[in-house]
């Protein structure tokens, strides 16, 4: 699914990291400041874990989510507040995307690499002017290899599993801190040892701990990487 408007000429500033590094946050605010594109890869793959558990898939079974990475329609708009909206075959599914459920199947159907190949296209394709900065696992290592910026974000297990709790609290969800704790290491385990594009800082990444570092901290650390504007 190449988009006529796949430009590899346009700048690109991946920002990778575990979940709860901040990168999504962080991500957007800088796509904002720079008036790029931004990428949230993670969601293509929510997406089509939302959409297998719509159709009852087995998660177990790779030849079944083949077919449903294929078969999904993802697309992306903005709502009259500027929030971003996903939405899953015509359906705005942004909350339950957001859910523990959702990011558990992503991690799964990520360790699939067919999945991933049939995803490499559609994130590629977000690659246009004025510039993209793409948040996930590994863009600047399998998606944009040739990036002129790259960084990995990290943060401690427990910093990230308080973030969540938070994030989560405050959207009104009920959850317990030391069962984020423990999925979020057991995401760790899982996507840094997958054998496809495992989690890992491409070598010539910037790392930033953000560990105890305000948002804005992060955001300038960021944008001080690139050229003066």
């Amino acid at each position: 699914m190449n988009s006529p408007l796949h430009d590899h000429s346009a700048p690109v500033l991946t920002i990778d990291g575990p979940s709860g590094s901040g990168k999504g946050t962080i991500s957007r605010l800088v796509a904002a400041r720079l008036g790029w594109n931004y990428l949230d890869s993670g969601a293509l793959y929510r997406a089509v874990g939302v959409a297998a558990g719509w159709a009852d898939l087995d998660l177990a079974d790779p030849a079944a989510l083949v077919r449903c990475t294929f078969d999904t329609e993802i697309g992306f708009r903005e709502d009259a507040s500027g929030e971003l909206r996903v939405l899953v075959n015509d359906v705005d599914a942004t909350d339950e995307l957001r859910t523990e459920t959702a990011g558990a199947a992503a991690s799964a159907i990520a360790a699939i690499p067919e999945v991933r190949a049939a995803l490499k296209d559609r994130q590629r394709a977000f690659r246009r002017m004025p510039g993209l900065v793409a948040d996930g696992r590994d863009m600047g290592t399998v998606i944009f290899p040739d990036a002129s910026y790259k960084v990995f974000l990290t943060a401690s297990a427990e910093e990230r599993a308080e973030r969540r709790y938070k994030q989560l609290k405050d959207k009104g969800v009920s959850v317990n801190l030391d069962g984020l704790l423990r999925e979020i290491l057991a995401r760790d385990a899982r996507d840094a040892s997958r054998a496809v594009a495992p989690l890992r800082p491409a070598e010539d990444a910037v790392r930033i701990d953000t560990t105890g570092l305000g948002i804005e901290d992060v955001v300038e650390r960021v944008l001080a990487l690139l050229p003066a504007r």
